[in-house]
C-alpha cells in the first residue's frame, strides 16, 4: 500500500502538464457547439504520448490549448505549476517561446526566409544574440541533415526537408516540449517514417512528445496513447508494444546525431540555464527584434514591388509637390525681391498730402527741393531723389505720343536699376544748369524713330519744348505702360520750363545699409513735421511695406498649393492604409506561426508598423529625388526665375511621411496583434 502511495507521489513530482475538467465552446448561429467535454489528462515530464482520434474529434483543438495557442472555456490547465488561466497575453508568449516547441503538419515556414532564418525566428523573439542563434541554427540543421540547405528557400526544398526545417525551429530555443500536429500527414512513406525516428531521438534525449495524428499506426510509436472522440477521451493507456528507441539501431541519415546536442542542453546547469534566459531578455534583444523586422518588411516590399510602388504613389506624388512649392515660392521670392532691389531694398518714398487719395494734394506747396537737400544730409540716408511729373506730348517729325514726363536727380537712374543702352545720363551739372539733356526709354526710341535710327543727339519736341536726346535707357517695367511712353529730364528743368514752380510731388530717400526702414520712417517724418511748423502735410510709403505685402501675398499662394500637396498626402496615407490592410490579411498565416514560436502582440504590432513607415519613408526618398528632378528640368527650360529649394522643406517632407506611415499603419498593425494565434494559423 505504501509502495503504491509512493509510486503515485513520484508520478505526481514529475507531472508536467495537468488538465481539470477542460471544456471547450464555439458560438455556431444560435448554439454554442462544445468541441471538447470535461477533459482530464496528466503528462509527466519525459512522456512521449500520441493524441489519436478521427477529423473533427478535437484533437487539434486539445492540442492548440497544450500549446496555449488557444484558451478552454472552463477547466484549469496547469503547466509546471502554473495556471495558464491567469497569464496575460505576454506572458502566453513567454511560455510559448521557453517551453513548446511546434512542428506544423503543413510546415508553416516563411517562403522569403531561406532554411536558417526560419529557423533562427523563435530565438529572435527570445533574445538571443545574432552570432549565437545562428550557431545554434546552423548546427541544428546540419544535424538533422540539413547542413547543405540552409541557405535554400522553402519553395527549393521537398516536403521532408521542410519538415526537418520545421523539426529545427520547434528545437532552436531548447523547449522541454515538443508539440507535433500530424507531422507525417503531407509526407511519404519514407519521409514520414525519418521525421517519426527524428522525434524518438529528440525524445530519448529528455525531451516531452506531443504526437497529434488520426493514423493508429504513427500513434503506436508513443509510449502512451491517448484516444479521442466527440471532445471526450475514450481512452488512455500505456503502448505496451513500444519498443524501448535504440539510437544505435534505429539510425536516421543525419550528418551527426542530434541526442547529443540535446542531451548537452538537458544537463546544462540550472544557474547557467536562468543566467542564459536573463540574457535573452536583455534590452539588446529589442534591437535584434527591430532589425528582424526591417529585414522582413524589406523582404516582403521586394516581393510585392508594383503594389508597395502604387502604395507609394501618393506620398510621392505629395512629398514632391510639397518641396517644388516651397521652392518655387521661394524662387519667386527671390526675383520679386531683386526687382524690388532695383528701386532700393531699404527705401522711403515722401508723397505731398495726407494719401494717395487726398485731392488737395496737387495744392500742397511745402515739399520742396529744400526739404531734399535737408534730407540728404542726416546721417542714415545715402541718397534722395527728388521727383516731379507730368502729362505731354512728344513729337519728331509726323510722329506724336502721348508720353509721362519725369523730373528726377541724376541719383535716380542708379537707384531704379536703369540700365543705359546708348549716349550717357545727365548728370549733377545738368541739374544744377537746369539742362534740357532729355532721356527716353528704349520703348520711346522705337515709337519716335521706326527706322531704326540712332536717337542720341537728335532734337525732339516735349510739349512746346525742344529737347535734346542725351541717351537711351532700359527700365525695368512692373506693369503696362497703357500705351503712354516714359521720358526723363532734370527735375530743375521741369519745374521751370513745364511746371513753374519749385514743388516737388514727391521724394525718394535711400536709406544706408543695415538700416531699419521703419525707424527711419519715424525719423524722417519727425524731421520734416519741424520743417513745416509742426504739420503733417505729406505721407510716406516705405519700401518693406510694399515687400512684406509682395511676400504675405505669395506666402499665402505657396501655402494653399502646399495645403493641397497635403492632402495629397493624407490620401497617399489613407492608400497605404488600405494596402497594410490588406497585406495583413495575405499574411495571416505568418503572423500565427509568428505567435506560435512566441512573438509578443508587440512584435507583431513593431513588423507590420515598420512596414508602413519603411513604405512612406522610401516613398518620401523617391518624392525628395522627383522634387530635384522636376527643379532640374524646370531650370532647363530658361524659365524667369530659379527654384529655389528649402532643407527645412525637405526636413519636414521627410519627417510628414515618417509620420504618415505611424499615423496610418497603426490601424493595420494592431489588428495584425491582436489576431488570435489558432484563427492565424488556420489560414493558408
Amino acid at each position: 500500500m505504501a509502495g503504491k502511495s509512493r509510486h503515485k507521489n513520484e508520478k505526481q513530482d514529475k507531472a508536467l502538464i495537468v488538465l481539470r475538467n477542460i471544456c471547450r465552446c464555439f458560438n455556431s448561429g444560435d448554439a454554442p457547439v462544445t468541441v471538447l467535454k470535461n477533459i482530464n489528462l496528466t503528462i509527466a515530464r519525459g512522456e512521449m504520448v500520441a493524441i489519436v482520434g478521427s477529423s473533427g474529434s478535437g484533437k487539434s483543438t486539445l492540442m492548440n490549448i497544450l500549446g496555449c495557442l488557444d484558451q478552454p472555456s472552463s477547466g484549469s490547465y496547469h503547466i509546471d505549476g502554473r495556471e495558464v488561466s491567469t497569464l496575460d497575453a505576454n506572458a502566453l508568449s513567454a511560455l510559448r517561446r521557453h517551453h513548446f516547441g511546434f512542428i506544423f503538419q503543413r510546415y508553416h515556414l516563411m517562403g522569403a526566409l531561406t532554411a536558417l532564418g526560419n529557423v533562427e525566428i523563435p530565438a529572435i523573439y527570445a533574445g538571443v544574440r545574432p552570432e549565437e542563434r545562428k550557431k545554434r541554427a546552423v548546427m541544428l540543421l546540419a544535424r538533422l541533415g540539413m547542413g547543405s540547405r540552409t541557405h535554400h528557400r522553402p519553395g527549393q526544398l521537398s516536403g521532408g526537408q521542410q519538415q526537418r526545417v520545421s523539426i529545427a525551429r520547434a528545437l532552436m530555443n531548447d523547449g522541454e516540449i515538443i508539440l507535433a500536429d500530424e507531422p507525417t500527414g503531407a509526407l511519404d512513406k519514407h519521409s514520414g517514417e525519418e521525421v517519426l525516428t527524428i522525434l524518438e531521438e529528440i525524445h530519448a534525449s529528455g525531451r516531452t512528445i506531443i504526437l497529434v495524428t488520426h493514423d493508429m499506426a504513427v500513434a503506436k510509436r508513443a509510449e502512451r496513447i491517448i484516444e479521442i472522440s466527440d471532445g471526450e477521451i475514450l481512452s488512455d493507456r500505456p503502448n505496451k508494444r513500444k519498443t524501448a528507441f535504440n539510437p544505435k539501431i534505429e539510425t536516421i541519415k543525419t550528418e551527426k546525431a542530434i541526442a547529443p546536442l540535446l542531451a548537452d542542453a538537458e544537463n546544462e546547469p540550472a544557474e547557467h540555464r536562468t543566467q542564459r534566459q536573463k540574457l535573452m531578455s536583455a534590452a539588446s534583444s529589442f534591437w535584434d527584434r527591430f532589425f528582424e523586422a526591417q529585414l522582413m518588411a524589406l523582404l516582403s516590399m521586394k516581393a510585392h514591388r508594383m503594389r508597395t510602388f502604387l502604395t507609394m504613389l501618393g506620398v510621392i506624388i505629395g512629398i514632391a509637390a510639397v518641396i517644388d512649392v516651397v521652392a518655387l515660392g521661394k524662387g519667386t521670392q527671390k526675383q520679386i525681391l531683386a526687382s524690388i532691389n532695383r528701386l532700393g531694398t531699404n527705401a522711403l518714398t515722401i508723397f505731398a498730402g495726407k494719401s494717395m487719395a487726398d485731392v488737395r494734394a496737387a495744392k500742397v506747396t511745402t515739399l520742396v527741393e529744400a526739404d531734399a537737400k535737408a534730407l540728404a544730409e542726416l546721417p542714415f540716408v545715402d541718397a534722395v531723389t527728388p521727383m516731379v511729373s507730368t502729362s505731354t506730348i512728344v513729337r519728331r517729325g509726323n510722329v506724336d505720343a502721348n508720353a509721362t514726363l519725369s523730373g528726377v536727380s541724376e541719383q535716380y537712374f542708379a537707384a531704379d536699376g536703369a540700365r543705359l543702352e546708348a549716349g550717357r545720363l545727365f548728370d549733377a551739372d545738368d541739374v544744377k544748369a537746369r539742362r534740357l539733356s532729355l532721356i527716353i526709354e528704349a520703348e520711346a526710341a522705337q515709337t519716335l524713330f521706326p527706322n531704326g535710327e540712332d536717337p542720341v543727339g537728335k532734337i525732339v519736341l516735349v510739349g512746346n519744348v525742344a529737347a535734346r536726346i542725351a541717351g537711351t535707357v532700359n527700365v525695368r517695367k512692373y506693369g503696362p505702360n497703357g500705351g503712354v511712353i516714359a521720358l526723363y529730364l532734370p527735375y530743375t528743368t521741369v519745374q521751370t520750363r513745364f511746371l513753374g514752380n519749385t514743388i516737388l510731388r514727391s521724394i525718394t530717400v535711400l536709406l544706408s545699409q543695415n538700416v531699419d526702414s521703419r525707424w527711419a520712417q519715424a525719423q524722417v517724418a519727425r524731421f520734416l513735421e519741424q520743417r513745416h511748423n509742426g504739420t503733417q502735410d505729406f505721407f510716406i510709403r516705405n519700401s518693406q511695406d510694399f515687400m512684406d505685402e509682395v511676400m504675405s501675398t505669395t506666402n499665402v499662394l505657396t501655402m494653399l498649393v502646399i495645403s493641397i500637396a497635403f492632402v495629397s498626402l493624407f490620401v497617399g496615407g489613407i492608400g497605404v492604409m488600405n494596402i497594410m490592410l490588406v497585406t495583413v490579411s495575405e499574411r495571416i498565416n505568418e503572423i500565427g506561426v509568428r505567435m506560435a514560436v512566441g512573438a509578443r502582440r508587440e512584435d507583431i504590432l513593431q513588423q507590420f508598423l515598420i512596414e508602413a513607415v519603411l513604405v512612406c519613408l522610401t516613398g518620401g526618398l523617391i518624392g525628395i529625388a522627383f522634387g530635384f528632378f522636376t527643379g532640374f528640368i524646370f531650370d532647363a527650360t530658361d524659365a524667369p526665375f530659379k527654384m529655389i529649394y528649402s532643407l527645412s522643406s525637405i526636413i519636414t517632407a521627410f519627417i510628414v511621411s515618417t509620420l504618415i506611415g505611424i499615423a496610418f499603419g497603426y490601424l493595420p498593425a494592431r489588428n495584425a496583434s491582436r489576431l488570435n494565434p489558432v484563427a492565424a494559423l488556420s489560414q493558408d
